[in-house]
């Protein structure tokens, strides 16, 4: 067998893989138990849950509000956005929007 390339050069760059290259390579759930203890491969090579499911269709939309409404519902955290939907269909149960004149 041929020595093997490195795979990065003399500045750290990565070279472009070679089909050679691919067939060295090994599932992950091969190596990892080599590399760290059992119970840390074992959480790595656990499937994570995916994004919650939405309520369906979103539509992007452009829209203005007040600068402290956002403000609140951002320094909410991650999912902000979904929380001010939920707070709008909140909303909707109790009242009727109304057209401008």
């Amino acid at each position: 067998m041929a020595s093997r390339l490195p795979l990065t050069d003399k500045d750290g760059e990565v070279r472009e893989l070679t089909t050679e290259d691919f067939k060295q390579f090994k599932p992950a759930s091969e190596v990892l138990p080599q590399l760290f203890p059992k119970e840390v491969a074992k959480e790595m090579l656990t499937p994570k849950p995916g994004r919650p499911l939405g309520s369906g269709t979103k539509v992007a939309q452009n829209i203005r509000f007040d600068a402290e409404i956002l403000a609140a519902f951002k320094a909410t955290g991650k999912g902000w956005q979904t929380r001010m939907n939920n707070a709008l269909r909140d909303w909707l149960k109790t009242h009727t929007p109304t057209p401008s004149p």
